[in-house]
């Protein structure tokens, strides 16, 4: 009798199982999705799967650093259509970050039109932008036609799409990546061109070559915001894991009669609205007394935050404050 049920139930396409089991599999399947999917960038190429086919979509429709370029809502249903199969908004804003120089310290897309700002500002939607490939990325996708990489099926079958790019820039380390996955994060800052070249032509030299060797030809993590950093680089090399400590980048000046403090810089992924509404809000509360005027005179690429101080007041006192 208990076969008979089980076949009856079988051919309804029931079939009994351990719920522990069931859903051990279920997890472990959604884990490893988000890690080699979604969240962790590949070491070979440094891009993460959605980047990958941004860039492989705008390679195919011919969107090269010489030509025109073409609507971003184009880009994205291309995309969407042939590769990710996912929501619009989340690649349009993967685009719009690659194209931002405050974001990616060597943005592998151009943008014309709206594309954000340092002010949290969001940029116009993707029926009014416009994009195309930076010459950059064409080092990422150099001779991805003579099938120098696996091509495997995209999600429905009906076309092949990259598992990796040629990748000869080393991205991972130029633009590094965060991620968080499920099990596992990454958090990688980015770094200079030159020094990282540098540093990998000292390996092909000298396969032996140490880590501190290596950390005197790339001295830091190089910021698209600038700003200085201090920490224990080597260790930071060394282990993978550290604490590092970005600070933006003061001056003072003399205005009519009475000092005041610029800022020039500001650390990285810092919305610079934020900072200078956060000034106000310690002028207001009377932590910091010395300040007579505050106003951001950023123009296009450049940061200017000026603080007037009191007459006869010490700027570097409030600078340390």
């Amino acid at each position: 009798e208990e076969i008979k049920e089980d076949l009856n139930e079988i051919e309804k396409g029931i079939i009994q199982t351990e719920i522990s089991g069931e859903v051990k599999k279920a997890y472990l399947d959604y884990a490893m999705s988000v890690i080699v999917s979604r969240a962790i960038p590949s070491s070979e190429d440094g891009i993460k799967p959605v980047q990958r086919r941004i860039l492989y979509s705008m390679q195919q429709m011919g969107l090269k650093p010489n030509t025109q370029t073409k609507k971003s809502a184009r880009i994205v249903g291309d995309v969407i259509g042939k590769f990710h199969p996912h929501g619009d908004t989340a690649v349009y804003d993967t685009m719009v970050r690659m194209a931002q120089d405050f974001s990616l310290r060597y943005p592998l897309v151009f943008g014309q039109g709206n594309f954000g700002s340092m002010d949290g500002d969001s940029p116009a939607a993707m029926r009014y932008t416009e994009a195309k490939l930076k010459p950059i990325s064409m080092e990422l996708l150099e001779d991805i036609d003579k099938d120098t990489v696996k091509f495997v099926d995209n999600y429905d079958a009906s076309m092949k799409e990259p598992e990796l790019l040629p990748g000869k820039l080393p991205t991972l380390m130029l633009n590094g990546a965060t991620g968080i996955a499920v099990g596992m994060a990454t958090n990688i800052p980015p770094h200079n061109l030159t020094e990282v070249c540098d540093a990998i032509t000292a390996y092909i030299k000298n396969n032996k070559i140490t880590i501190e060797q290596l950390a005197q030809i790339v001295t830091g993590p190089d910021f698209p915001t600038g700003g200085t950093v201090s920490g224990d680089m080597v260790e930071l090399y060394k282990t993978g894991k550290g604490r590092m400590i970005m600070r933006g980048k003061v001056t003072t000046e003399a205005l009519k009669k009475r000092e005041a403090i610029i800022i020039t810089e500001i650390p990285y992924m810092l919305n610079k609205s934020t900072l200078v509404e956060q000034i106000a809000n310690l002028v207001k509360d009377k932590k910091v007394k010395d300040i007579s005027d505050l106003r951001d005179e950023s123009s296009k690429g450049k940061v200017r935050i000026v603080i007037e101080m009191r007459k006869n007041s010490n700027p570097q006192f409030t600078i340390n404050q």
